[in-house]
């Protein structure tokens, strides 16, 4: 998906139309996740829901070259690929963290890294290919992997920890009137608002200032080994530092790490070392996400709470996308990244309702 913004501008859609369009993959997170956690935690067949998903996701890349190359064409493609691509993230991370259960905590980190190691080597290995082969094939690519993830669903069970399907759901706004979850949820969007310009327009931005496609995989590649490492060591920060720190430390590195990619883009090296910053961008603050939303919300409510982090992850990048893609040409790419970082900086104000000792699992 870094190369989606590269195959949109190859077929002669312009910035404002990219950022509409990426968008609109995203716009579905307001409240899709809320449809999906609803039907996982109504019905308990979480892997039902994954397997659906993938089959529609696989046959979304191969209609694209059915249909009339316009924008509103693909943006209902978008619209339906993000609906169900919901239904993968939230609830193969209820998957996950049922099947882990006791063990989450020592565990999660050590599954969580495998999504990341196939992202490198998705990212890494496309961009080598398209100095071969154009970008136009990338749908295939995309049709592949979909098609596999749907074989390789088949492999996992519904996990015999999660709750049987309940008649009368939890409600949840009890849980989300808590100060600690209400300025959480606050600070993800702000932080996920910022990531706009990153998710929707990075590798065009590399794109302009020279960098080739290998380059632009690379440093995709290199945010992602950063996450992994976070991911195996991020105990460490758990164990020794309050959640109000730890978020605090993230919202500023994040706010740097867009400043460097603003003010310094035809740099290799500062472009590497912002990319590294992903560990806390992404990698820290996804680790304690996952800690708030299974402290806060029951076992009966996790379908619903996977779903509200979700929820607010599009809202904020999909709000960043369009704003970005409206004043990327008027402004330019660099002052849009140094916006962004300056934006972060709003998410501390939010930090004070956050616990100021360690947390425990």
């Amino acid at each position: 998906m870094p190369f989606w913004s590269l195959y949109l501008e190859d077929q002669g859609f312009n910035y404002q139309e990219i950022g509409l369009l990426s968008s609109i993959a995203i716009v579905t997170r307001f409240f899709a996740p809320f449809i999906w956690g609803w039907i996982a935690d109504k019905s308990d067949k979480r892997m039902l829901l994954v397997r659906i998903a993938t089959w529609v996701e696989a046959c979304i890349w191969f209609m694209i070259f059915l249909i009339p190359n316009t924008f509103q064409s693909v943006a209902l493609l978008m619209l339906i690929f993000s609906f169900f691509q919901n239904a993968i993230l939230a609830q193969f991370e209820g998957v996950t963290l049922f099947w882990l259960a006791e063990k989450r905590t020592q565990l999660y980190g050590k599954v969580r890294k495998w999504g990341s190691i196939g992202f490198i080597v998705a990212v890494f290995g496309i961009g080598a290919l398209f100095e071969i082969v154009p970008i136009s094939m990338l749908p295939i690519m995309l049709l592949c992997i979909a098609f596999l993830a749907f074989i390789w669903s088949f492999t996992i069970k519904e996990p015999t920890t999660a709750p049987h399907s309940q008649q009368q759901l939890e409600p949840l706004l009890p849980i989300l009137k808590r100060p600690v979850v209400a300025a959480f949820f606050a600070i993800e969007f702000v932080l996920l608002f910022s990531h706009a310009p990153f998710y929707s327009f990075y590798s065009n931005y590399l794109h302009q200032v020279g960098f080739s496609t290998t380059e632009i995989g690379f440093l995709w590649s290199v945010g992602v080994v950063a996450e992994i490492i976070m991911f195996a060591f991020a105990h460490v920060f758990l164990t020794r530092f309050s959640w109000r720190y730890l978020v605090s430390l993230c919202l500023v590195l994040t706010g740097i790490r867009w400043m460097s990619v603003g003010l310094l883009p035809n740099l290799f090296v500062a472009q590497f070392l912002a990319q590294t910053i992903h560990a806390f961008s992404f990698g820290l603050f996804h680790m304690i996400a996952m800690r708030v939303v299974f402290q806060n919300f029951s076992i009966g409510q996790q379908g619903r709470g996977q779903a509200m982090y979700s929820t607010m992850w599009g809202l904020g990048v999909a709000l960043g996308s369009i704003l970005a893609g409206r004043y990327w040409q008027l402004i330019s790419g660099e002052v849009i990244f140094i916006i962004a970082g300056f934006a972060t900086f709003i998410g501390l104000l939010f930090v004070r309702w956050l616990p100021k000792h360690i947390q425990q699992a």
